[in-house]
């Protein structure tokens, strides 16, 4: 008799683990409580959905900020290789990007979405739209979910995949820890991670909208002059201080103190040294000899963020090009290459793109990715206490979780 599976949560750790249950000739349900399965998907990547990161296993770990060993086994089974092999199997055409990001050729995430629901479909797999208020058990075993609605549904193996904190629109509002409290699982500390960084400096919020590319980050804790982390890319500038791909990724190393004390230096120039910036300063300013400073580095930076370091370099705005001293020059490739912000903390968990913490590790067994406490119970994807970088990580941690977790359940 073909085993039933009941899944919690229909994201793309949920859809996985249905179509990896299902290839095993499972029956399968799908239980979501949003009225269309994988709503987080459709907006990851600005909505062209950055579905993995072309890499190594070794990569793959090492670009996970916590407990990247645990999914050894996980990434083993079903790394990115897997990953695009499903999607181009499926018929979506995949392109690699910078940073071995990998995004769908046609830009749209709906591509991918379709993919997973049609490929769930064909084998079988069964959606229902619905909220689970309890996971039934007997005997220290899953045997079932009971909805709020009502209705129960008896199976042998039972996934939790509902994902994190993050993003509570999509449906992430966080049920998924209190399901497994519930029947005795450990949910260690939340916070937001891959999280815009709010500032008290007014530069920021007066440059509102303004994204900076082709820069260089480094983020150091306090007054050390050791970073904690640096990237190179882009960044935005918001009305509450920081974000974009540089600073999400920064803020999985500023969880200390929520975030709060850290120095972030922006190197606008990151491809010259400081002899070869003064220059190219020197030349522009030859070009636009009689003209006031600010009306003559046009060339150099986005005419927004030029009177901003100027006034930062300490020269007044109406200094004419041809009277700028040496050490005018050198002030301002001083903040050309440590554009300071000081970070106040993150913003809310809401406004992640993942959820730090989780069901601790140590009580799920990676090579299956079921529960030590719950016989029948498996947990896939955010909800287990792993988080990586931005690049298409998170979604592969969902991806070979779900799929392990569905293929022994």
């Amino acid at each position: 008799m073909n085993k039933k599976v009941v899944i919690i949560g229909g994201g793309a750790a949920g859809v996985m683990a249905a179509i990896s249950a299902a290839e095993s000739e499972c029956l399968v349900t799908v239980i979501e409580k949003m009225p269309r399965p994988l709503r987080k998907v459709m907006i990851t990547g600005k909505g062209r959905c950055n579905v993995t990161n072309n890499t190594t296993v070794e990569k793959l770990i090492a670009s996970v900020t916590k407990n990247g060993k645990f999914l050894y086994s996980a990434f083993n089974t079903f790394d990115s290789a897997d990953t695009m092999s499903f999607f181009e199997s499926a018929g979506v055409a995949l392109k690699t990007e910078r940073g071995n990001r990998v995004f769908p050729v046609s830009d749209k995430s709906v591509d991918i979405v379709d993919a997973l629901v049609n490929t769930a479909k064909k084998r079988g797999v069964r959606f229902v739209t619905d909220t689970v208020g309890t996971i039934m058990t007997e005997d220290g075993e899953a045997v079932g979910v009971e909805c709020e609605s009502g209705n129960k549904y008896y199976a042998d193996s039972v996934i939790l995949a509902t994902g994190g904190k993050s993003y509570p629109l999509t449906g992430s509002t966080g049920d998924g820890y209190r399901l497994a409290e519930e029947i005795g699982h450990t949910v260690t500390e939340l916070s937001p991670s891959l999280v815009p960084i709010v500032t008290r400096d007014e530069w920021c919020s007066a440059l509102q909208g303004l994204a900076l590319k082709n820069i260089s980050v480094k983020v150091f804790r306090g007054d050390s002059k050791k970073p904690v982390y640096e990237d190179f890319g882009e960044l935005m500038l918001t009305h509450y201080g920081l974000s974009g791909p540089t600073i999400l990724s920064a803020s999985a190393h500023m969880r200390k103190n929520n975030g709060e004390g850290y120095r972030i230096e922006i190197d606008l120039k990151p491809a010259l040294d400081e002899a070869t910036l003064d220059k190219r300063i020197l030349r522009d300013l030859s070009e636009n000899n009689n003209k006031d400073i600010i009306n003559s580095l046009d060339a150099l930076l986005p005419k927004r963020l030029i009177p901003i370091v100027v006034a930062k370099a300490g020269i007044p705005a109406n200094t004419k090009s041809h009277s700028v001293t040496k050490e005018q020059r050198a002030s301002l490739v001083s903040v050309l290459k440590h554009l300071t912000a000081t970070s106040f903390g993150f913003r809310p968990i809401e406004e992640a793109i993942v959820t730090s913490g989780g069901i601790k590790v140590g009580e799920i067994n990676p090579s299956t990715m079921e529960s030590k406490l719950v016989k029948g119970l498996y947990f896939a994807g955010e909800i287990i206490d792993v988080d990586a970088y931005t690049g298409g990580f998170n979604l592969q941690i969902a991806f070979s979780t779900g799929y392990l977790a569905g293929k022994n359940a």
